[in-house]
């Protein structure tokens, strides 16, 4: 099966990942902007992670013929502190990259007045720069949150089918499915969903305008989920159509809406940025 994981943070992955990634039809990834654990306190380590994402990573996943694209944003998390508000001065001229194809992750995280900025702010530069967004949902009171975040979107202006609301559980599923926006289901051991519930998801609410990825991370999480999910839908009774529309259609169809996906088999050479043969070793 082929597979396009909206979702996956990359940077804590590694090149073993990769190569089961591959093996197991994974063929594009969308890498969002997040918290990478250690606070970054200052503006220029935004720039660095950014021009990494556009850079470097697209050269890693193109060695295992993946395409990489990513979503730039001020994490909710990091929106609180007031060191990083620059981030968001800095932010316009990186989604004019090719490589863009959303604004994210945004949302909510504490729901405090700096995230409600940020949040705003952030909206208005997906309207102004034509990208769709990717939006996070709290890990902690979900419910207060997803409803907070819709209210927000509603008041933006932002069309809803250019929203992907994401890490979403049962109770705030049937919220987004009667909101228009797309619904994001991120299948992570222990903390968000398991194989087993986003099947049951999928049995309830269809495959349309679902999305199922992995988020995985720094922490215990699995870059596979998104396969093992598309083999568990084959054996509850969907079929492979209905498997390749969540799997592959669906992202494609979110994300398509930036007019800068790139779905062929990477050249490696071909997306190698600027300073990227800094890998090459003695003897290579």
């Amino acid at each position: 099966m082929d597979i396009f994981d909206p979702h996956i943070h990359m940077t804590s992955r590694t090149t073993d990942d990769y190569a089961a990634m591959a093996a197991a039809g994974v063929r594009a990834v969308v890498e969002p902007a997040f918290w990478l654990g250690q606070p970054r306190t200052h503006v220029g380590t935004f720039e660095d992670y950014f021009d990494s994402l556009l850079g470097w990573e697209p050269y890693r996943a193109a060695q295992f013929g993946i395409q990489h694209h990513c979503a730039l944003a001020l994490n909710p998390k990091e929106a609180n502190d007031e060191r990083l508000a620059g981030v968001l001065d800095v932010l316009p001229r990186y989604l004019v990259k090719d490589r863009v194809v959303a604004v994210g992750e945004v949302g909510y995280d504490s729901m405090t007045p700096a995230e409600d900025k940020a949040f705003a702010v952030q909206l208005e530069y997906a309207l102004a720069y034509d990208l769709p967004v990717l939006v996070h949902t709290p890990h902690r009171d979900k419910m207060t949150g997803t409803r907070r975040t819709l209210d927000v979107i509603r008041e933006s202006g932002i069309a809803p089918e250019r929203v992907l609301v994401d890490h979403l559980n049962e109770p705030t599923l049937p919220l987004v499915a009667d909101s228009g926006c797309w619904m994001g289901m991120s299948v992570y051991p222990d903390t968000k969903m398991s194989v087993d519930r986003a099947v049951a998801s999928l049995t309830r609410y269809g495959t349309d305008r679902l999305l199922v990825n992995s988020a995985a991370d720094w922490g215990h999480s699995d870059p596979l989920t998104p396969s093992r999910t598309g083999e568990a839908m084959l054996g509850s009774g969907f079929r492979d159509e209905d498997v390749r529309r969540v799997l592959w259609e669906n992202p494609v169809s979110f994300y398509g809406q930036s007019g800068r996906l790139e779905l062929e088999r990477p050249q490696p050479d071909a997306v190698a940025g600027p300073g990227n043969n800094s890998i090459k070793r003695g003897g290579e």
